[in-house]
């Protein structure tokens, strides 16, 4: 992926840039109404406009992002002594549009507006960020000296998950001196927004269902441009209350608080009793705070207190062993196990695993690439030491809806599992892979397909594009019930889901190739590290062929990873 670019959005600040990012790509604005030319006199601000054009944004969409820009115009006063306006818009490039010195008049960049085309590429917002940080706000582009206090304002309206990464970039674009309001319309995440968004965030972040509700902040945002207090547009970072006087500010506190010598920050008279402090026993107020303390017969461990023997209550959920240590109860496993990183459960010695393929039969792959798949499953088969007494395998194939090719005690040799593999029928339909993992999760591992106990769990999730439901949930789930999960993407698999699918650390679960062509590049690379890549230290027998035929292999788990990026 390339270079990353950032943005935030705040409060209106003398010497911070005014960034307008926006990026629709949902329902219809039914209406916005329209301020009256000059209805207020707002003060001077340098105000750029940063506009996403992706693809995913139909027409109608676009020329309603043009008039939510020339509705924001009307209460702001456009001069060159007045507010400086700029724009550029992007996809998978940056587009200038016009920057802050080209246009003097509020027509003018109504116009410029309104010729805009649309781009109809990628979604590249940290890039636009960035460009806008080191480009658009220089003097050389109409950003007045930062000695002159002129606010420089960033508006950032989102409505889905950008290609790059914005949080860097967006607190360099905070600490530049831009301030950034940020808007998120539709099925937008919320912590992202908070990423964007300048402190505090309910005066920042703004979330609405569609374009058809955007029009409901315009209000908000002439209360905060339009003949706005110096606290209204200045980054004040009053911890409590900020009041304005004719040319200037200072802080307040709440009562039952004094202002520390930084004139920013509020002390506790008695901070125990203002603070949701969350002390299981005690309280104790401190000269800079507060702490938590247990009463006698307790260890403290930040907040709550502990009984000195830590197993004592019977909640520590060890599968076998367990002992009191100074600071916890910890969980040991009998001889012949190993303990999983979960801390609690054990697994056996005996080098055997369960292990479910999770493949996607989605009609992207097409029937072609399938059967590249299916020799990839079968590849890594012939890998493994298939037996009765050894390791079992399953396969679930998913699109729309998710079907068990076979459990995992169906078949006790290799050569079953591979006839079956190739026997499996194309499904060609969407990407349920959500629904594919809660399967796994609920059934696959169960004691009535085949599942044991004590035995190590593995699942290798296969897929070539974004899934049309949630993964992480069920993922999450699976992962926490002792299944680790590797996940190999290919094409247009979505990063951030594998990583969300795959066990931690996700460099060691994680494979991609740009294409099916690798395939057989990844086949080499899991048939040699299957030993090594499954769970926990433990020993798993292999097979490989020699001269003289077929021969087990022991190897170290830990030797090589299972996925990797080289």
């Amino acid at each position: 992926m390339s270079s990353f670019w950032k943005f935030h959005s705040s409060l209106l600040s003398p010497c911070r840039p005014v960034l307008c990012l926006i990026h629709p790509n949902s329902s219809q604005i039914s209406s916005m109404f329209l301020l009256t030319e000059n209805s207020c006199k707002a003060i001077p601000l340098d105000f750029v406009f940063v506009i996403d054009s992706s693809r995913s944004i139909r027409p109608n969409d676009y020329e309603k992002v043009k008039t939510f820009i020339i509705n924001l115009l009307q209460f702001l006063e456009v001069g060159s002594d007045a507010t400086r306006i700029g724009l550029l818009q992007y996809g998978s490039v940056v587009q200038p549009e016009f920057s802050l010195n080209t246009y003097t008049t509020k027509a003018e960049v109504e116009q410029a507006v309104r010729n805009m085309k649309h781009l109809a590429s990628g979604t590249m917002t940290g890039l636009a960020i960035q460009y806008t940080m080191e480009t658009a706000f220089t003097e050389e582009q109409g950003a007045r000296p930062k000695s002159l206090h002129i606010p420089r304002i960033a508006m950032i309206v989102t409505d889905g998950r950008p290609q790059d990464t914005v949080e860097e970039i967006a607190a360099e674009t905070r600490e530049a001196g831009i301030q950034i309001f940020a808007i998120g319309v539709g099925r937008v995440d919320m912590n992202t927004l908070k990423t964007i968004g300048s402190e505090p965030h309910l005066e920042h972040v703004h979330l609405v269902a569609n374009f058809s509700q955007i029009e409901t902040l315009i209000s908000v945002f002439q209360s905060k441009l339009c003949g706005a207090e110096k606290c209204d547009v200045v980054d004040h970072q009053c911890q409590h209350i900020c009041v304005s006087s004719p040319a200037s500010y200072r802080c307040k506190c709440r009562k039952g608080f004094t202002l520390n010598p930084d004139g920013k920050t509020c002390k506790a008279e008695d901070t125990c009793a203002v603070v949701d402090h969350g002390c299981q026993h005690i309280c104790a107020n401190l000269p800079d705070g507060y702490e938590c303390r247990c009463r006698s017969g307790y260890q403290p461990d930040g907040k709550t207190c502990k009984n000195m023997d830590h197993c004592a209550d019977g909640k520590h959920g060890c599968e076998q062993e367990f002992m009191s240590t100074e600071d916890s109860c910890v969980c040991k496993c009998r001889p012949g196990f190993t303990l999983h990183p979960d801390g609690k459960t054990c697994q056996s010695d005996d080098g055997i695993m369960d292990l479910v393929f999770v493949i996607d039969g989605s009609k992207s792959l097409g029937p072609a690439n399938f059967e590249l798949v299916k020799q990839f499953v079968n590849g890594i088969v012939d890998s493994l030491n298939i037996s009765r007494m050894g390791t079992h395998v399953g396969l679930l194939q998913y699109s729309t809806k998710v079907r068990t090719e076979f459990t995992l005690n169906q078949y006790s040799t290799a050569r079953d599992i591979k006839q079956a593999v190739t026997r499996m029928q194309y499904m060609g339909r969407g990407s349920m892979t959500g629904s594919a993992l809660r399967h796994m999760y609920e059934f696959s591992f169960s004691a009535k397909e085949g599942a044991r106990p004590n035995t190590p769990r593995v699942s290798i999730v296969f897929t070539d594009g974004r899934s049309q439901d949630d993964v992480s949930e069920w993922a999450t789930k699976a992962k926490n019930s002792g299944v680790t999960i590797y996940t190999l993407g290919v094409g247009k698999a979505i990063e951030q889901e594998l990583r969300e699918i795959a066990s931690e650390p996700d460099e060691k679960h994680l494979y991609y190739a740009e294409d099916f062509e690798k395939m057989g590049e990844i086949t080499k690379k899991l048939k040699s590290r299957i030993c090594t890549g499954t769970l926990h230290e433990a020993k798993i027998h292999c097979q490989t062929m020699t001269k003289q035929g077929l021969k087990n292999t022991k190897l170290e788990m830990s030797d090589i990873g299972f996925f990797d990026k080289n």
